[in-house]
């Protein structure tokens, strides 16, 4: 038997640098320690259990603690060193800026444009807005085109007058006299006078 503990001893030896003794009690303590672990994550499921039945109960849901938990984070950053840091100095750049030559005298330039901008529109309608009114006292395109209808309707009825026809025989009647005058070697139209003098073929002077 002695043999037999003395083989079982060599398979399993004691960890370097701790005596058998030290290991047993580490080792009961680390089955503790596992056992308390066990022990808390039940508690701790139990808990979340009742936690999550107590806010069911209030109407808490959970976009309402996301919100929550937003909130609060946001809070914590503003409150942060960093960020106290970071808007006191962007204020302080802010703050040169607008108090330099460059930014007042860009800033006068874009006013100055503005006004310049907001006359020439306003002139630009009081214009047209004149323009406007003179067309609707003035209405001449109106007038026109009732001129224009009054004047095709009237100028077949003038063509087809008795007083127009007699005029265009009689203009037709000196034209052939002018062309028949040339073709003769006269270029002179003849006199209502001298037509008088001679008699007219057929009929014996007095």
């Amino acid at each position: 038997m002695d043999t037999a503990g003395q083989g079982v001893a060599a398979q399993s030896p004691a960890v370097e640098g701790l005596t058998e003794t030290e290991e047993e009690e580490l080792r009961a303590e680390l089955a503790k320690v596992e056992e308390e672990i066990i022990t808390l994550r039940q508690v701790l499921a139990a808990k979340e259990r009742h936690c999550g039945e107590l806010k069911r109960r209030l109407g808490l849901s959970a976009l309402g603690e996301l919100k929550q938990n937003l909130s609060k984070s946001w809070h914590d950053v503003q409150v942060s060193n960093a960020y106290v840091k970071t808007s006191e100095k962007l204020g302080e750049w802010n703050e040169k800026v607008t108090q330099s030559d460059l930014y007042k005298k860009t800033q006068e330039t874009l006013s100055q444009a503005g006004q310049k901008t907001s006359a020439a529109l306003s002139t630009m309608g009081s214009a047209i807005s004149r323009k406007l009114g003179d067309m609707r006292a003035h209405p001449f395109s109106h007038s026109f085109s009732s001129y224009s209808i009054r004047h095709s309707i009237s100028m077949p009825v003038m063509r087809n007058s008795a007083t127009f026809k007699s005029f265009e025989d009689r203009v037709g009647t000196i034209k052939s006299k002018v062309v028949g005058g040339r073709e003769n070697g006269s270029d002179s139209l003849p006199s209502p006078a001298g037509s008088a003098d001679q008699p007219l073929p057929g009929h014996a002077p007095f």
